[in-house]
């Protein structure tokens, strides 16, 4: 699959030089300056990016002639994001874009009269980024990638019904995947299904813990987790020489090895924060009365090549 090449990343961070993808408009002194922070590397806020990006030239925002985008990746790592949010709000940009929970939470935490649009972050409230998903009361709005956790679960019953027990793995210290993964657990009993959780702090640990899954689980669920969604295919590496189905939080998982997803499309999410965005540009739409905004539509999608691994053929209707 090819990769939306949103972001290029980065800069200095003592000692590590991290320089943005910056695109400064050198034509026009009265360009409106957007910052974007994106988390990491990865189909899903890729797809997101580039969402918002062209819904802000659909509405005739374009960058290098009405507006200077500076875009920036974190690498993952969280120090980086507070170096890019210090660098775009120290910068005086007039709306500041960020992609996932921890961008959002270092920008949000630095500034208080900036606009800032969020995405990928599944419930801004738990992360304290609003006062509350119907009405943010701060200068952050946005939308929430919160996906059908329960149909997913639904979904692997259905793929996988002799299941009895099933894997939940998830990065520890990502807020959004400690509030789905407590979504599956009750979705897997409400199912009578036993489940087995597989942590990770750091990507170093994500094939290791895959492997120790091996054996004890029938199925593997991985919600919508950066360092998962990143170290994809070492996860699918393990599960698919195990025969472990594994079901994911969203299409790009998918397309890394995963079997197969319900879930949200992260074009069409980036596209609705774009929008967002434009009622703030171009109407003086005031962040703290947005309500923040879900994607009403979510796609199946599934990998033929990890199907054909596994010697599954999924039911028609799914």
């Amino acid at each position: 699959m090819k990769k939306v090449a949103c972001i290029m990343a980065a800069i200095a961070v003592a000692g590590l030089a991290l320089t943005g993808c910056s695109k400064k408009n050198s034509s026009s002194d009265k360009a409106i300056k957007i910052g974007i922070i994106q988390l990491i590397e990865h189909p899903a806020l890729d797809k997101t990016c580039k969402g918002f990006v062209d819904a802000l030239a659909e509405a005739g925002y374009v960058d290098g002639k009405n507006i200077a985008i500076d875009m920036h990746n974190a690498q993952g790592d969280q120090g980086n994001c507070v170096t890019i949010a210090n660098k775009l709000v120290n910068d005086k940009d007039d709306l500041i874009f960020a992609i996932a929970t921890p961008a959002a939470q270092a920008v949000a935490n630095l500034t208080k009269n900036i606009p800032i649009l969020i995405s990928a972050v599944t419930d801004p409230e738990s992360a304290k980024l609003v006062k509350s998903n119907e009405k943010p009361e701060t200068n952050v709005t946005g939308t929430s990638d919160l996906t059908p956790v329960a149909q997913q679960i639904k979904l692997l019953k259905k793929i996988v019904p002799s299941a009895k027990k099933v894997g939940l793995m998830y990065c520890s210290s990502e807020q959004n995947s400690i509030f789905q993964i407590n979504l599956a657990k009750e979705a897997c009993k409400t199912e009578g299904l036993e489940f087995v959780e597989g942590s990770v702090s750091n990507s170093n640990e994500i094939q290791q813990v895959a492997q120790s899954l091996v054996g004890k689980v029938d199925a593997i669920y991985i919600p919508t987790d950066n360092m998962l969604a990143a170290g994809m295919a070492n996860v699918a590496m393990v599960a698919n020489q195990a025969k472990i189905p594994t079901i994911v939080g969203e299409d790009g998982m998918v397309q890394s090895g995963g079997l197969c997803t319900y879930g949200v499309n992260y074009y069409e999410l980036g596209k609705q924060t774009g929008a967002m965005a434009v009622e703030i540009l171009k109407n003086g739409a005031n962040p703290a009365d947005m309500p923040i905004q879900y994607l009403e539509k979510c796609d199946f999608s599934k990998n033929a090549n990890t199907e054909k691994a596994l010697g599954l053929t999924l039911p028609e209707n799914l």
